[in-house]
């Protein structure tokens, strides 16, 4: 089959983009697969980042940049299956077939009949996203969790290390960052927590230079360190030696598109050994079962109060990372790939 995979935000290399690389490494092995980019760098980038095997997909001109609808006609057709991650918009796309990813809960999307008739399914990244996407889409929808490539996640010799992964955004500071700032530093003054730091780790684009900038100057004086752009190898470790894993966007929101709408990080965490300790919004209610394989904080206090209690309680941490090893194996990339290729040999009746 001939394949096109087309993501708007491929450059940011964030959750969505590993969710169709991994897509694009896995079918490339026994079919052509194409991303539509325009700038050719973005599979080693992308390797890089993520630990995937691009080298046997190419990279074609973005046509979905364009509005020149006659080309999107021309050279789409040619394709037996197009996948787009959605930005909110809906690409005009005339290939045989077409699947449309949402990570975002996007409350409104314009899709007009005749363009929602070229596509087979809708395919989301969770419940949530699922449960509060536009009401009116009338194409079938499913649920496809994201891949972590569990094998590759290690525990090794725990240190006092709380770990937070995700990317450094300035737009409506997505993960929270500068909560888990204030927090750490709140618990170091009054709990008097001896020993540990916090590490902060995520990808970082021009864009959001400020940002990082205030979050650096925030940490001054604590035991606090920011890594931007980490290679895989680099963000491993961090995993590996990590004892308490925190996260927490969705914190102060209500607009569901603002939510974590899954949180690959904290599976990644999970599987590496690290208790994780998640805001309970969007979807880390569906990774995580509070006090079973992990714990959900609503306020910061609750956050501080819930990550002295993994501080001190050894064996019960015992338990709880047993069972959140176990918990993350339910999202692991052999289970992604049976998936998609269960849903694509039904749309497309061939075996992929």
């Amino acid at each position: 089959m001939k394949i096109g995979i087309y993501n708007p935000y491929f450059d940011s290399f964030g959750g969505g983009e590993r969710y169709v690389l991994t897509l694009a490494e896995h079918w490339s092995t026994r079919h052509d697969v194409s991303l539509f980019w325009d700038d050719t760098t973005i599979v080693q980038k992308a390797e890089e980042r993520f630990d995937l095997d691009l080298s046997n997909v190419t990279v074609v001109p973005n046509i979905f940049g364009l509005r020149n609808i006659v080309k999107k006609l021309v050279i789409s057709r040619n394709y037996d299956l197009i996948v787009f991650l959605s930005d909110g918009s809906v690409p005009t796309s005339f290939a045989r077939h077409n699947i449309l990813h949402f990570q975002v809960p996007f409350a409104h999307v314009a899709m007009p009949s005749w363009k929602a008739a070229q596509y087979q399914r809708i395919v989301c990244n969770s419940e949530f996203t699922k449960r509060n996407l536009d009401k009116t889409l009338s194409i079938e929808t499913c649920v496809i969790y994201p891949p972590v490539d569990i094998a590759k996640f290690i525990s090794g010799k725990k240190t006092k290390t709380i770990l937070s992964v995700g990317r450094f955004s300035g737009q409506y500071e997505a993960k929270k960052q500068e909560v888990l700032l204030d927090a750490f530093q709140e618990s170091v003054k009054k709990h008097h927590i001896a020993g540990w730091k916090l590490i902060l780790a995520g990808g970082l684009l021009p864009s959001d230079i400020a940002y990082f900038e205030s979050l650096t100057k925030q940490a001054d004086g604590f035991s606090i360190e920011l890594h931007p752009n980490c290679s895989f190898s680099e963000l491993r470790q961090f995993y590996s030696t990590a004892s308490l894993y925190w996260h927490a966007a969705g914190f102060g929101e209500t607009n569901p598109e603002r939510m974590e709408h899954f949180g690959i990080t904290t599976v990644e965490a999970m599987a590496s050994g690290a208790i994780p300790i998640a805001f309970d919004g969007g979807g880390q209610s569906e990774i995580i079962h509070d006090g079973k394989d992990g714990f959900l904080w609503k306020t910061k206090e609750e956050l501080i109060k819930k990550t002295l209690v993994a501080m001190k309680s050894s064996g019960t941490n015992k338990r709880i990372i047993r069972e959140a090893k176990l918990a993350a194996n339910h999202f692991s990339k052999d289970h992604f790939v049976h998936e998609f290729d269960t849903l694509i040999a039904h749309i497309c009746h061939t075996q992929l």
